[in-house]
């Protein structure tokens, strides 16, 4: 079977079009289409049902996307493996992670990863929805929950709790709760129930929400909710992660915390040797370390 019209195929079925191909390819449509229809002669089949708007893969065209679909990986990994040398770190690096995470535990500490590795290329993609690593949507992954696909090399780095915090000068103002019914006389910071978040957060205001807080301010993430929270607004339910970085936030209601929540790290199999993936591996091993040397020097105060 002739790769380079294998190649040509599986950039139009991705594409859905023979022009989209051909300018990705920089082929005139007219060349792409001609390799296409070679292919399904030499294959005796017909790969794509044409019509106005595009192409759709018939099912012998799919079987044969998933071929050269999984070659593409391959080839991608192969590649990133040659490009790594013991040395050198450099390339790009899809990493996905949750809004929250990704913006107030993790973007704030990839300095010290670039100063290691000045060539490294990060795309930090933060996102509620989990990604699939083994389609390769993404190379790394840190999430809030297990992964539950079976080919992937996973890590459990720590676990979280959603609490209570706001700043003394609110607190000053406004008083400090006794109790949860207390709750009633101040403004609470958080995300909807609905809205998409870690369960046992959901669950946590859920509970809060039962004593009937007449203030509210909702905020689609974290960010938003430390940033209400900063600005003397009102009480958040926050992760506790934040207290390493933010040592003016007082817990309120010490008492009251979410269930705990697993934080893994996750990489496909075939990424194992990649060098870009360990270096960000070892570099968030390492940061976890400190933090949470961090939490237990701050618990013996």
């Amino acid at each position: 079977m002739d790769w380079d019209k294998l190649r040509i195929f599986h950039a139009v079925a991705d594409a859905g079009s023979l022009t989209h191909a051909g300018d990705t390819l920089h082929l005139s449509q007219s060349a792409v289409s001609r390799q296409i229809r070679a292919l399904e002669e030499a294959l005796g089949t017909t790969l794509f049902h044409r019509h106005a708007r595009g192409l759709i893969l018939t099912e012998q065209g799919e079987l044969l996307f998933d071929a050269t679909s999984s070659m593409a990986r391959k080839l991608d990994s192969a590649s990133a493996r040659m490009r790594d040398s013991a040395e050198h770190v450099l390339g790009e690096l899809k990493v996905t992670t949750t809004v929250g995470f990704g913006t107030l535990w993790l973007a704030p500490r990839l300095v010290k990863l670039y100063d290691k590795f000045p060539d490294l290329k990060i795309d930090l993609m933060l996102e509620e929805r989990v990604l699939d690593l083994p389609m390769r949507e993404a190379d790394v992954a840190i999430r809030m929950k297990e992964p539950s696909q079976s080919d992937l090399i996973r890590r459990r780095l720590l676990n979280i709790r959603m609490r209570l915090y706001a700043t003394q000068t609110y607190l000053d103002h406004a008083g400090i709760p006794e109790s949860m019914a207390d709750l009633t006389k101040h403004r609470l910071i958080c995300q909807k129930i609905d809205q998409p978040q870690v369960a046992a957060g959901a669950r946590l205001i859920q509970d809060i929400m039962a004593q009937e807080i007449t203030s509210t301010l909702t905020v689609n993430n974290y960010f938003g909710v430390l940033q209400g929270v900063l600005a003397n607004v009102g009480i958040g339910v926050l992760p506790d992660y934040l207290t390493a970085d933010h040592p003016e936030l007082v817990r309120v209601l010490p008492d009251i915390d979410s269930a705990e929540v697993p934080v893994f790290l996750a990489y496909p199999e075939e990424l194992r040797q990649t060098r870009r993936v360990a270096a960000f591996r070892d570099f968030v091993l390492e940061e976890i370390q400190a933090y949470r040397r961090m939490q237990s020097e701050g618990a013996t105060r």
